[in-house]
């Protein structure tokens, strides 16, 4: 016996006046339904069908390209008839196997969560419903269907509009998420009418479906308050990802991470940070980033899918896919790009790029340089305004770098080019060929000076200025 998912994907989110669909739509960096998909896989349930609907290509783009193993299966919903008609979609996907349940979830409710999925799971089967709702508890509950209990169950689900003055005293909702017994909500489906003011098939009216056949149908209230909570329009989003923020930031609080201050700090939900940790404000911490401990993220960093080890200090420096090691020092204004790794203890100075290159231990790379497609060896000095001319408009080539080596400012490297150990390169050399270890390299053009050039180009720039502002003769 095995368990399905059907995620109700096929919303275009007309308020939110986006091009793309309603579940692409990110909270913290994620879009909403990779939040459920990922809820499911945590679940440990694989079977998943994602129901899809406008703009139905960006939905396949996206699965096909996410890195987890899950296979999911889409379904499309041509015509959005209602939360009913979009799990119609799915009953080919459903028919694969009916021995087990089925869990329906909403792609635009992103806070559902494995514990809420488990323990509605586990009561389902306990009591031998044929339809679980989850529920939650909220203080304003207006415009919500409303969960009617009663001893052996609920007697179904009643919508805001429908209530009686008693009823609307009821704060238990639903969540719009259903585990169903798979033959049971096979058996429901095909008995859905429209007849309703929107003319669509609801969901919900299965409840009253399975109720009619003699089957149980009871209510799961989730201990998770934000179950529920999703986003019709932009302000919602922002109410969601606020939501999300607070979460995590409340979670490494409790680990023993130090936020200074939280204004601007966003921290995605598979970032990980040590203890002792201190983050400042303006910070975006994204992917699958790693931050070590007492490490010092200072003001206006942006860290994405990247490692960085213990006892680093970092300022205003932005970094992809890159790794810096234990006690490193960087910035401020310093962007690491991808596959580039700052070893330990090593010191990057203000406006500096690093791009696909190793940079060795206890290196300093002081300040107004370049270093691409490089390897560094350790404790080597960087004069300012180093550059390793790394394309020469068709191919990119390394440069090296041995330990020890002094490179002094304005040098540029034109790779491919090896710089031996120990060795120095004289300010203002264009090297272009190896330097052997310990030598000093000295690569200039013989200095040259031409009379009266400079006169002449003044006058022709005076000239010029008087022409086109005779005012100021």
């Amino acid at each position: 016996m095995s368990n399905n998912v059907v995620i109700l994907a096929g919303g275009q989110g007309k308020r939110m006046k986006t091009n793309k669909p309603k579940v692409l739509l990110e909270v913290l960096g994620e879009p909403m339904l990779e939040w459920v998909i990922s809820a499911c896989e945590d679940s440990e349930l694989d079977r998943i069908c994602v129901v899809k609907g406008f703009e139905c290509e960006q939905i396949d783009e996206y699965l096909s390209a996410r890195e987890s193993k899950t296979e999911i299966e889409t379904a499309l919903q041509a015509e959005r008839l209602g939360t009913g008609h979009a799990v119609m979609q799915a009953v080919d996907f459903l028919k694969k196997d009916t021995s087990g349940n089925t869990l329906i979830l909403c792609g635009d409710a992103p806070f559902i969560d494995a514990e809420t999925i488990k323990g509605a799971l586990a009561h389902h089967e306990s009591t031998g419903s044929a339809v679980t709702v989850v529920t939650s508890r909220i203080a304003d509950p207006t415009g919500y269907g409303r969960i009617i209990r009663t001893e052996n169950g609920i007697s179904g689900i009643r919508e805001h509009k429908d209530c009686t003055p008693e009823e609307l005293l009821i704060d238990e909702i639903n969540s719009g998420c259903y585990w169903f017994k798979t033959s049971a909500l096979l058996e429901a489906l095909p008995e859905l009418k429209q007849n309703n003011a929107q003319a669509e098939y609801y969901l919900t009216d299965c409840v009253e479906i399975l109720l009619g056949k003699g089957m149980r149908a009871d209510a799961y209230t989730s201990r998770n308050p934000q179950v529920s909570q999703g986003a019709n329009d932009r302000k919602g989003l922002l109410a969601l990802n606020d939501i999300a923020r607070k979460l995590v930031i409340d979670k490494w609080l409790n680990e023993g991470v130090e936020f200074v201050c939280t204004d601007g700090v966003s921290v995605g939900r598979k970032v990980t940070i040590g203890i002792g940790t201190r983050i400042d404000s303006n910070v975006k911490l994204r992917g699958k980033t790693a931050i070590g401990e007492n490490c010092k993220i200072g003001v206006g960093c942006i860290i994405e899918n990247s490692v960085i080890g213990n006892g680093v200090d970092l300022n205003y420096v932005q970094a992809y896919n890159a790794q810096v090691d234990d006690n490193a020092k960087i910035g401020p204004f310093v962007q690491l790009r991808p596959d580039s790794h700052v070893k330990k203890g090593a010191k990057i100075g203000d406006f500096v790029e690093i791009k696909n290159s190793t940079v060795g231990e206890y290196t300093c790379v002081a300040h107004l340089t370049y270093v691409g497609d490089s390897d560094v060896g350790k404790n080597v000095n960087f004069g300012c305004g180093v550059v390793t001319v790394n394309f020469d408009g068709e191919k990119k080539y390394r440069t090296t770098i041995g330990d020890n080596a002094f490179i002094g400012c304005n040098t540029n490297l034109v790779s491919p080019v090896n710089i031996g150990d120990g060795a120095y390169t004289g300010a203002g050399s264009t090297i272009t060929k190896d330097v052997p270890a310990g030598a000093l390299a000295l690569e200039r053009t013989d200095m040259k000076i031409i009379e009266g050039y400079a006169d002449r180009k003044l006058k022709a720039r005076t000239e010029k200025f008087e022409k086109l502002h005779p005012e100021e003769k």
